[in-house]
């Protein structure tokens, strides 16, 4: 019985192991220039990593940037190293365990990268912006500061209509007195003598509040100075280091005109004088010809007296409105480094955090599509042997390494000798072959 020639495998396998192939052959082209790739981005990220450590160090002697140096060229090595190893055995697990436990250690990996190389690369691309965004924001703040005391300082000078008010009124009965419309005695006696005593402290304090207008207004303008002088610095081009310094020496100058401001604020004088005005009282010898006067006198003064504790609690209420006015914040300018701006104000500058972690974790991308490809290439191929789907110019390799080997194809067997049925014809016999037979000579 013959034998029946091997059928060719059925055309979606025979596409299926093409498909294969070609996606082989991409990867071995790609793969000529991916390490050299890598190394570029690698070597890309120590720079930038050498950058941000330089802004961290004080020091520009030699040592530092051998430090700057070998911290940057370490970390270019083990983001080389690192996504070299991922890229060559994450896409060659086929157990879901083992590609999880290396997703952990990417995972793992990655936030290591983040920490030692990411936030430095930020520094060096977004630092001096994050250090200008910092005396931007302490501008806003010191402004916020100075024009909230400043509105404190006014309003505890406003205080002044209210003892001009007080004085008044006390001005007011004086008059009365001396004409004896009060205590029905005309003249300048003992009711005249109190009244004209607390309308003259009362004076005393309008008269040192008024003198104080000056000093708050200069105050206020040269506040205003200094703040103009620090926007200028924030913006200001070249480098951030000198114009933080400045800016460092204009911020304390700002801060002592803000607490000298704050002394100026008349509202503390204003309640101890309310209070002086109401205990503090000298009172005079009635010096009325008769009884009857000094009577009138003595319940005149008690009058007065009264009218003076109302009068002295409505100026202390008025201070205490002024007192309870909220303070600003205690502002201290403090100097940021470039990595630390970058830090505080992050979410200004999401671009170059972005840029900055991209360029580190971008072969990330690279070993998820060489897990797809591999993946892909497995599942085309299937569980047939690699003999099964062997292009012509990997047989003609396979057999120029057999003849290199001195591998010879194995000998063909002999064809055994057919039986002789007893219904098979004889077989034809040659004349040739016939030798004759001799008779025996009897």
């Amino acid at each position: 019985m013959a034998d029946t020639p091997l059928s060719p495998a059925p055309h979606s396998d025979s596409e299926a192991h093409r498909y294969a192939h070609e996606l082989s052959r991409h990867l071995r082209w790609l793969d000529s220039f991916t390490g050299a790739a890598l190394g570029v981005l690698a070597a890309a990220s120590g720079i930038y990593t050498y950058l941000g450590v330089r802004s961290l160090l004080d020091d520009s002697g030699a040592w530092t940037t051998f430090a700057a140096l070998s911290y940057s060229l370490a970390v270019s090595v083990g983001i080389f190293v690192f996504w070299s190893y991922m890229m060559r055995l994450l896409p060659a697990m086929r157990t879901a365990a083992s590609r999880l436990g290396l997703l952990m250690s990417m995972a793992l990996g990655s936030l290591a990268i983040i920490a030692m190389s990411s936030w430095l690369n930020a520094a060096a691309l977004a630092g001096a912006a994050a250090v200008e965004q910092h005396l931007a924001h302490t501008v806003q703040e010191y402004q916020t500061a100075l024009e909230r005391t400043h509105a404190n300082t006014i309003a505890g000078q406003a205080l002044q209509r209210d003892v001009a008010r007080v004085r008044d009124t006390f001005d007011g009965l004086s008059e009365q007195e001396a004409t004896g419309d009060l205590s029905g005695l005309a003249g300048r006696g003992a009711v005249f003598r109190v009244l004209t005593q607390k309308s003259n402290e009362l004076q005393g304090l309008e008269a040192q509040i008024a003198a104080q207008d000056k000093a708050v207004e200069e105050a206020f303008a040269n506040g205003n100075a200094i703040l103009s002088r620090m926007r200028a610095l924030s913006v200001e081009p070249g480098a951030v280091e000198g114009r933080s310094v400045r800016f460092s020496e204009e911020a304390v100058r700002l801060s002592a005109i803000i607490a000298g401001l704050r002394q100026l604020n008349v509202a503390p004088l204003v309640m101890r004088a309310a209070a002086d005005l109401r205990d503090s009282v000298v009172l005079p010898d009635l010096d009325a010809s008769t009884d009857a006067g000094r009577n009138s006198q003595q319940s005149t003064i008690a009058s007065v007296l009264t009218l003076l504790g109302d009068r002295a609690s409505t100026l202390e209420s008025a201070a205490q409105e002024v007192q309870a006015l909220p303070e600003p914040a205690e502002i201290e300018y403090t100097a940021l480094s470039a990595a630390d701006a970058v830090i505080r104000y992050a979410g200004n500058f999401v671009p170059s955090w972005a840029g900055a972690i991209a360029i580190d974790l971008l072969p990330a991308v690279l070993v998820f599509i060489l897990m797809v490809v591999q993946s892909a290439i497995r599942q085309a191929q299937g569980a047939h042997a690699p003999e099964e789907h062997m292009t012509v110019a990997e047989l003609r390799a396979a057999l120029a390494a057999a003849r290199d080997l001195n591998i010879g194809p194995d000998p063909v067997p002999s064809r055994p000798a057919m039986p002789v049925s007893a219904t098979d014809p004889p077989a034809p016999v040659h004349a040739a072959s016939i030798r004759p037979v001799e008779r025996a000579h009897e």
